[in-house]
């Protein structure tokens, strides 16, 4: 019965796939199991690796409450993530947001839309990489030079690049890996901290200590600065659609899938942050400066000897996490090099078949962020321009396509997938929308950061030269005139070699 139901499937993938005008015969294979698709949503958002890395800024600009951020943050992408899951059901093609952008909208939307993603993953992976090296040197008890952190950056993304290449697989094993030893890192440290290492009661979670008072816009400026942090730990679940051409029934599994990966995520965040919170000693040595690793701090203490094991699982989550943002990028690049988008585009989409991985495609995805990283050594502005863009240029990305639902929404598209919002569809794609754009300005805004205004606006300033250099070259190129992939057909007939 159940080889009867795998050949009934991939029947219908195939069809499903024919229908929006590519062969399944010459592309992946759909190896990826649905809690294999989970993972790699869940590694890709990495609780560990985005609490970890935004703990004590959050925690120092707006104190205990900054906490509530992620929960405001969670209920706001979990809309994103629904209207995300009727687009997928309705067009299940590798690549994410490129492929929904240029069926809801357009070819020129398409080709922004892929360009700001992009550069935004590459500055994630980039980020990531070299957020890891710290953690790595620890497990040894080592200190870094800024030499040392850009090798073990390379280091890691060796390690993803190499999983990556070995097939859909390996890739969903690794994710599955990454996940239990995410959910191990977060439930053991969180549950360890609330049981043993608690510090305050519940209502320290509503008194700010004093802290944010006097920042720009009082304390309502303050958490919304704080709020990073919540932003920055929610925005996985796209990868679920990415590799929407490697696991069977994706129109349903795939927007199920989605919405898992935030409920495993959300726990996973909000009990780590929660723990963290209650168990500072000191709120305000955090705030002055005085203290600037407390997780490390909290751990040191918590774990003693088996520390390096505490700091081993958090690699192995930064790992796969970058194995997970790796895979999204390549399929990304892919799916626009596939359908002509994109410059050497031939050398771009080539597949190979004996793993069904895009290998070009992969090497980008690993080159582009290794450059990165190396050139933080000449230019450490560069790494930081990268990394800030990382996230709103995510955020821009996920937004374009909310936009593109809504518009093609009054423009007549009935979504014909099988996970469909029926009634609630405006409503949801509509508070999709107003989060996005709140959370967009807020993550651009610019803020005091002591070194000037260009570097106060070093993040407004790398979103409108990414966005401009992006929009010149499509119109000097006319790339998005290129190839005969169908476009802006969600309200109406299939039009191909359509230029809107």
């Amino acid at each position: 019965m159940t080889e009867h139901n795998d050949v009934v499937e991939h029947d219908e993938d195939a069809a499903h796939l024919a229908s929006l005008g590519y062969s399944y015969d010459t592309t992946f294979k759909r190896e990826m199991s649905f809690w294999g698709n989970v993972s790699l949503g869940f590694t890709y958002l990495s609780p560990i690796a985005g609490v970890y890395s935004m703990f004590a800024i959050s925690l120092g600009q707006a104190g205990p409450p900054m906490a509530w951020a992620l929960v405001i943050a969670l209920v706001g992408q979990f809309f994103v993530a629904l209207v995300f899951g009727e687009v997928v059901s309705n067009y299940p093609v590798a690549g994410g947001v490129y492929p929904w952008s240029r069926r809801l909208w357009g070819r020129k939307w398409a080709w922004m839309n892929g360009w700001i993603y992009v550069v935004a993953l590459v500055g994630t992976i980039a980020a990531v990489a070299y957020g890891a090296s710290p953690f790595v040197a620890s497990i040894f008890g080592g200190v870094l030079d800024s030499g040392g952190i850009v090798l073990i950056a390379l280091g890691t993304l060796v390690v993803a690049t190499i999983l990556n290449f070995s097939g859909t697989r390996v890739l969903s094993l690794a994710a599955t890996v990454g996940l239990i030893a995410e959910m191990i890192g977060a439930v053991v440290i969180g549950g360890y901290l609330l049981l043993f290492g608690r510090q305050h009661d519940l209502s320290v979670l509503f008194d700010n200590q004093g802290i944010g008072n006097d920042a720009p816009g009082g304390y309502l400026g303050a958490f919304a600065a704080a709020a990073l942090i919540g932003m920055f730990a929610y925005y996985g679940f796209e990868a679920n659609g990415d590799v929407a051409e490697e696991i069977k029934n994706p129109s349903v599994r795939v927007p199920k899938a989605m919405r898992m990966t935030l409920y495993i995520g959300g726990f996973a965040a909000n009990l780590l942050v929660f723990s963290l919170v209650l168990a500072v000693p000191d709120f305000q040595a955090v705030a002055s400066g005085e203290v600037s690793d407390p997780i490390g701090e909290l751990l040191h203490e918590a774990f003693g000897p088996i520390f390096p094991i505490v700091m081993f699982v958090i690699v192995v989550a930064f790992i796969s996490c970058i194995t997970s943002l790796q895979a999204a990028a390549s399929r990304l690049i892919y799916s626009m090099g596939r359908d002509g988008f994109l410059p050497a585009s031939q050398f771009l989409s080539a597949f190979n078949e004996k793993r069904h991985v895009p290998h070009n495609a992969l090497l980008a995805a690993a080159c582009f962020p290794a450059a990165v990283i190396v050139l933080s050594l000449l230019l450490e502005d560069a790494l930081t321009a990268m990394v800030g863009f990382g996230t709103v240029g995510i955020y821009i990305g996920f937004q374009m396509v909310v936009l593109a639902a809504l518009r093609a929404r009054f423009l007549g598209w009935r979504p014909a997938g099988k996970f469909r919002l029926g009634s609630w569809a405006y409503l949801v794609n509509i508070i999709a929308l107003v989060w996005g754009v709140a959370a967009v300005v807020n993550i651009i805004w610019p803020r005091p950061t002591g070194g000037g205004w260009a570097e106060d606006y070093l993040l407004v300033m790398t979103t409108v030269g990414v966005i401009a250099f992006g929009w010149i070259y499509m119109l000097v190129s006319k790339a998005y005139r290129r190839g005969d992939a169908p476009a802006a057909d969600a309200s109406g007939p299939i039009r191909i070699g359509s230029v809107q």
